[in-house]
């Protein structure tokens, strides 16, 4: 092999300057083109800060602004439905979700009532975005303001309230009563939240004393059983006595009615059968045989009639055939 090499000679064509400003141009377009972009969703509302000064909102669609920083865009969701959750935290939703208790969970969750008693509660707070200006430059940290406002006011709520009423019967009232407050001091201080739905998910009392509070609740229900068993019977058997009264006293009543109205009616049947027997003294006392005979002669079987001047009717009777029978 020969060891001498030729040099190569590479030439490296020579760019236009022009072309080199034209794509520089065409990048920065780019650039400013998608920073000027921007979408919002159908349940978001987009506000626009200039220099961090709030200028207008965006309603849901394709729109512009200023690009480099000039105009910042936020997204506010406030067709969504927001969800706080105190004394447990979801670890994964889904059909079946799995939930734990943190610290800060356990933390909320514990409250004394106002009987002195200690309960474990567990709620959620269901609610929507209906001002983004409030809601972004009202009040600052308006989720954990929000979160702050809801502990302070259930744990105001409950106070007022015996571990009973918590517990079981007014546990509904409760956080209607809690949801109502907590709209009120939203408006109040116009963080732009609207409280759809406050919920107790479950309230009990601390573990260390649930046995015995679970015997309580099982003597105070078998007390109420047996309080409605005895209304119950209370209820059946007083008012059948009570009927029963009523009836005896408007059959005696209905009897006297009968009894006085026959007397006047004897009474004034005896007056008027004597106004005429003092009128016409024979044919009022014809009148009356003949009367008390329509009475009793139809009730007669057999009937014997004799004339007056006979003497022995003891032949007619026929006795004999009587004693045989």
């Amino acid at each position: 092999m020969r060891g001498d090499f030729q040099p190569i000679d590479f030439k490296i064509p020579k760019i236009k300057f022009s072309i080199i400003r034209g794509v520089i141009i065409g990048i920065v377009a780019v650039i400013l083109l998608i920073g000027s972009i921007y979408q919002v969703s159908p349940e978001e509302l987009g506000v626009i800060l200039r220099f961090g000064k709030f200028v207008r909102t965006a309603d849901p669609g394709l729109h512009f602004k200023l690009p480099l920083g000039i105009e910042k865009l936020t997204k506010v969701p406030v067709q969504r439905q927001l969800k706080l959750e105190f004394g447990f935290r979801t670890a994964r939703p889904g059909i079946r979700s799995e939930y734990r208790v943190t610290p800060e969970a356990a933390r909320e969750a514990i409250m004394l009532t106002g009987d002195l008693n200690v309960v474990v509660a567990e709620w959620i707070v269901q609610y929507k975005i209906k001002d983004a200006y409030n809601y972004l430059f009202k009040i600052r940290n308006p989720e954990d303001t929000f979160r702050y406002m809801n502990e302070a006011m259930v744990r105001r709520i409950v106070g007022d309230n015996s571990v009973d009423e918590v517990i079981t019967v007014g546990r509904a009232r409760i956080a209607n009563e809690a949801k109502d407050e907590l709209q009120h001091l939203c408006d109040l201080y116009e963080i732009g939240i609207d409280v759809n739905q406050l919920i107790f998910q479950d309230v009990n009392p601390p573990d260390a004393v649930k046995p015995s509070f679970n015997e309580v609740n099982e003597a105070i229900q078998e007390k109420e059983r047996k309080i409605n068993e005895a209304w119950s019977e209370y209820n059946q058997e007083i008012p059948r006595a009570t009927g029963e009264a009523e009836q005896v006293l408007r059959g005696a009543e209905g009897y006297a009615t009968e009894r006085v109205n026959r007397a006047v009616g004897d009474a004034a049947l005896f007056t008027s059968v004597y106004r005429e027997y003092a009128r016409a003294p024979i044919v009022t006392r014809k009148r009356l045989y003949i009367e008390t005979l329509n009475d009793i002669l139809p009730k007669i079987k057999k009937k014997v009639i004799v004339d007056e001047k006979l003497r022995n009717v003891l032949p007619l009777l026929n006795l004999g055939e009587e004693v045989k029978k």
